[in-house]
């Protein structure tokens, strides 16, 4: 679509040692961020602020960590709408979801806020302890196993395929891997929440549910939203760069997630789950406790 960034004139001010200011005009590259309303079967569902690109993932991830469609095959089709900007030229800004014809219809009840945000958390939730119920899959039975080096190592893969953050510095990104490492796809947005599933949305279009035994990794904190989002995808270990919030810790306690945060260089903190994280014993020999 080729509307992931956009140039602007900027005024640029630098300030030395003597206080001295420098004032210089360049243009910078922004990431862009444009709405995109998701409908189901003809209905207008929410309206969600992203990084256009990779849509139909957003979509369908969304459908899934909202306990919507459970599988590739509850979706028949999906495709852009064909809205018009003041230009006249097509958005691409409307993404319609048709569901299969025994996935139950949404009721009227079900229907979300008409506006979030890209920096939205738990928006227009009726109750946090309905979203807790909902998964299908058990991720405390999951027998995964991983090392703290790997663990360490996920940050700084994410962040050398974050090829438009390297232009704007403005997006961020969620990236799946498997035990092993491998990494298996990145998606980068203006939203947290957004660039989660938009590689869930992935996962579902290649029928990889449950994602058993994979790790996603996430560029900035993790939320209780991004927390339950892995769930919904039988995801039993997150990763954050930056800090997990209580609830996001007490989610992931309950349901037998391992949930990682402050992974940055050479360290990493376990909240929760720490039996998935093994430390072979010449090797805690060195380790402080």
């Amino acid at each position: 679509m080729g509307r992931v960034t956009r140039r602007t004139p900027a005024r640029q001010i630098r300030l030395s040692a003597e206080q001295a200011v420098t004032v210089s005009t360049r243009p910078e590259t922004l990431a862009v961020e444009e709405p995109l309303e998701i409908r189901v079967d003809g209905r207008a569902l929410t309206v969600t602020m992203r990084t256009p690109g990779d849509d139909f993932d957003l979509a369908l991830g969304l459908l899934l960590t909202e306990g919507v469609v459970t599988r590739a095959s509850d979706v028949r089709r999906s495709m852009h709408c064909l809205d018009a900007g003041e230009d006249g030229r097509p958005t691409y800004n409307v993404v319609d979801v048709t569901l299969a014809a025994d996935v139950p219809a949404l009721p009227a009840s079900s229907q979300h806020p008409l506006l979030t945000t890209s920096a939205c958390g738990v928006c227009g939730k009726a109750s946090i302890d309905a979203i807790r119920l909902r998964s299908r899959y058990a991720v405390r039975d999951d027998p995964q196993s991983l090392s703290p080096q790997l663990l360490a190592s996920l940050p700084d893969r994410l962040r050398s395929r974050q090829k438009v953050f390297d232009r704007t510095g403005g997006l961020h990104a969620a990236g799946l891997f498997t035990a092993e490492g491998e990494l298996l796809a990145v998606r980068e947005d203006v939203g947290r929440h957004n660039a989660v599933d938009k590689v869930i949305g992935w996962a579902l279009r290649q029928e990889r549910l449950p994602l058993t035994g994979h790790v996603l990794c996430v560029s900035g904190r993790a939320s209780f939203e991004l927390t339950q989002k892995a769930l919904m995808a039988g995801l039993p270990t997150l990763v954050a760069v930056s800090a997990p919030s209580s609830l996001a810790v007490e989610l992931a306690a309950e349901t037998g997630m391992t949930l990682v945060g402050f992974a940055r260089g050479q360290r990493l903190t376990v909240y929760a789950g720490s039996q998935r994280v093994v430390i072979p014993d010449e090797q805690r020999d060195h380790a402080a406790g």
